[in-house]
């Protein structure tokens, strides 16, 4: 697994209003744009590691991702900015951050439109192994670019770590939300899907991913346990999920009648 690029903002070019936690596009030092969210936006940094394991669970399970890369955001950053909600927000989000690679051009990716029916199911395996519970009609985050289809925004994946309890519970879960993906219906090769991610994802694999969460993201004031006890967390979180993936795996047969 290769490390993520480190880059720094230079200009903040225009807010993204579509999302909730507000992300935005802008210009890093190596003259490439970037949407970036913020670990100062709703569900801070919680928000940022439900973005970095998706996309790096989605790469490894060569699904198209734009790249994703550390963002650092230094204190001074944004203080001309003149809205003030944005001001505030830059402010809270000094540090690393995260962005992926903005994908110029591209558009929204049509629900009615018919893709690669294993490519669909690898899609919705991935949304029920990771509980992304906003991959749907109303907001596919789905773009086509250069005439491919590519994932976005993983943020409201693993949402069990926003109550932080029994994380056993959720990890063997069902996940009845799939019901709502937007690809269900074109996801006809599911048992192939599974077949193959089984084969891909590894304990090896999670515990080389929980370990590249930046520590900073892991200073909680909601957990008593410590950086180190956080990532066994979600390593078991993922490993017992994927040894129980028949439970999400009927759910989602079940769901497309």
């Amino acid at each position: 697994m290769q490390d993520l690029r480190t880059v720094t903002v230079m200009r903040y070019v225009l807010p993204l209003r579509e999302g909730g936690s507000l992300p935005a596009l802008a210009e890093a030092d190596d003259d490439f744009k970037y949407v970036i969210k913020f670990r100062g936006a709703g569900h801070g940094v919680k928000a940022l590691i439900s973005e970095f394991l998706g996309g790096m669970i989605a790469k490894e399970l060569k699904l198209p991702i734009p790249e994703l890369v550390f963002v650092h955001l230094d204190e001074y950053f944004g203080r001309t900015e003149g809205d003030e909600e944005i001001q505030d927000l830059l402010k809270a989000s000094k540090g690393l951050n995260l962005g992926l690679h903005y994908l110029s051009g591209a558009l929204a990716y049509d629900p009615y439109m018919k893709i690669d029916a294993f490519l669909a199911s690898k899609i919705v395996w991935l949304d029920a192994f990771i509980t992304n519970v906003d991959r749907t009609f109303k907001n596919t985050n789905l773009l086509m670019w250069h005439k491919e289809l590519w994932l976005i925004d993983n943020g409201a994946s693993f949402y069990f770590h926003h109550a932080w309890q029994n994380f056993e519970k959720h990890a063997l879960s069902p996940f009845p939300y799939i019901k709502e993906h937007v690809l269900l219906k074109q996801a006809t090769e599911l048992e192939a899907a599974d077949v193959f991610a089984r084969d891909i994802l590894t304990d090896n694999f999670f515990r080389e991913l929980v370990n590249k969460i930046p520590e900073e993201w892991l200073q909680w004031n909601d957990a008593d346990e410590t950086p180190n006890e956080i990532r066994e967390v979600y390593f078991n979180f993922m490993k017992t999920r994927l040894e129980h993936s028949v439970n999400f795996l009927n759910e989602a047969k079940n769901a497309q009648g």
